[in-house]
């Protein structure tokens, strides 16, 4: 046996549908898309989500509450995760892009006091709890909010 020898299982093959060529290809008339309608027409594009005139999914089923557009979304920082910044450095959201600790370029940095801070750091974020602020400022440090 060799390569050229090989051949497809009877029936894997099949030849391809040739719509719209006349009678003789057998799908001439209509060229398989039935009688009227939209899909019958020529530049026919259905979405995935079309239900044929049903009532569509998303206007089925029921809707709940709403989406505040004004929403801030805060990017948290939590008190032990200062610990790799050196003692009476200044701390700011740069600074944290640079250590990984925040993501979003332009994204507004929130301090929550979940740990415990031992160095005096100068940390300058958009928003802050009043339990972060107040163990930055028992550990020497200082807490500057951005407008």
């Amino acid at each position: 046996m060799d390569l050229s020898s090989l051949k497809p299982p009877a029936g894997a093959k099949k030849r391809r549908k040739r719509i719209g060529c006349g009678p003789g290809s057998g799908h001439g008339k209509t060229a398989t898309k039935g009688h009227k309608g939209t899909q019958a027409r020529s530049g026919n594009t259905m979405h995935a989500w079309y239900e044929g005139g049903q009532m569509p999914l998303q206007r089925r089923i029921p809707k709940r509450g709403f989406t505040n557009i004004f929403r801030v979304e805060f990017q948290v920082i939590n008190l032990r995760d200062l610990d790799r910044f050196d003692a009476n450095s200044t701390v700011d959201v740069d600074k944290l892009l640079e250590s990984g600790l925040v993501r979003k370029t332009g994204g507004k940095v929130k301090l929550l006091g979940d740990g415990e801070l031992n160095k005096a750091l100068t940390i300058t974020v958009h928003a802050c709890s009043k339990k972060a602020r107040e163990a930055v400022e028992k550990a020497g440090g200082k807490v500057d909010i951005v407008g």
